[in-house]
């Protein structure tokens, strides 16, 4: 098994908010996102674009794989 980069981490960690906030949101209709940034959309907007980012990164090193 090939040792993980901090990328991979990062990415990872990110995967794994976005996929929980996905869930909340299908289960409760609760988004956390913007529950914790909704005074400041412009964070909210980040975590959005860095959650799919790591979506590309991963596609990318699963390709590789």
């Amino acid at each position: 098994m090939a040792k993980k980069s901090a990328l991979d981490w990062i990415a990872m960690v990110l995967l794994i908010i976005g996929g929980l906030n996905w869930g909340l949101v299908g289960l409760f209709n609760y988004n956390l996102v913007e529950s914790l940034f909704g005074s400041i959309p412009i964070i909210g907007t980040i975590v959005y674009v860095l959650v799919g980012l790591s979506a590309l990164y991963m596609i990318y090193t699963a390709a590789k794989m």
